[in-house]
């Protein structure tokens, strides 16, 4: 007969004699509990292939959503690329536009030259070509210009020789541009003062467009360069 007294005893006991040890185990738990930890670690097994599983599909669409992406890019390169040669275009067609419209005004300057001469208070005698300009710099000393502004003054829009009120001979240079900047003012003025230093003859500047740049106005409004409107009629074709 075996005797317990003590919990250590117990213990003892069902050390000694494990079958003892599941036969209490069975009276003090429930069946599920008893299977507790087997389902659990079934439970752990599952949800770690359920993780891997989901990991492995996450992967495979990072993947895909990584190369739509890439495809997405490539398409936008090549919308940039498309809208590159749009704009070159664009930037082309817009100087083309800019020398049409240049020579158009040029074209109606010199139809109204005349016009332009008499608004100055001046009577027009004739407009002066190239070959007439060179010449007037080759009878002149340039020694102190540059090739720059020798062909600046060669390519004038337009030069004419008029005559006063008073009857005094003079020139006009001209300086013609769709909308009249800065660059036209400066040009027209440094001719007259040339055309003054190669014939003696007193010359004066002038510009002509169908509009100015505001910046210009100061200079307009001084009286060192006169300012002609051409009407937007003399550039339509006929």
């Amino acid at each position: 007969m075996t005797t317990i007294n003590t919990i250590e005893d117990l213990i003892r006991l069902l050390d000694e004699n494990p079958q003892w040890a599941e036969a209490l185990r069975v009276r003090l738990l429930t069946r599920e509990l008893i299977e507790l930890p087997a389902r659990f670690a079934g439970f752990a097994a599952e949800t770690t292939a359920r993780f891997d599983r989901l990991e492995s599909q996450f992967i495979s669409f990072a993947a895909e959503t990584n190369e739509r992406f890439a495809q997405i890019d490539q398409r936008f390169a090549q919308v940039d690329q498309r809208f590159d040669r749009i704009d070159s275009v664009l930037e082309r067609i817009q100087t083309d536009l800019g020398y049409m419209r240049g020579a158009h005004a040029r074209n109606a300057a010199m139809e109204n030259a005349s016009a332009i001469a008499r608004a100055m208070g001046l009577q027009r005698v004739r407009t002066l070509n190239r070959d007439e300009l060179w010449e007037m710099t080759d009878q002149a000393d340039t020694s102190t210009l540059g090739a720059g502004e020798l062909d600046s003054f060669h390519r004038a829009d337009l030069v004419m020789e008029a005559v006063s009120a008073a009857g005094l001979s003079c020139y006009v240079a001209v300086e013609v541009s769709f909308t009249v900047n800065g660059r036209d003012t400066t040009r027209a003025v440094r001719n007259a003062e040339l055309l003054t230093s190669f014939t003696g003859r007193p010359a004066y500047a002038a510009v002509a467009g169908l509009r100015t740049d505001n910046r210009v106005q100061a200079t307009l409004d001084s009286g060192s360069v006169f300012w002609y409107e051409i009407d937007a009629s003399d550039l339509q074709a006929e």
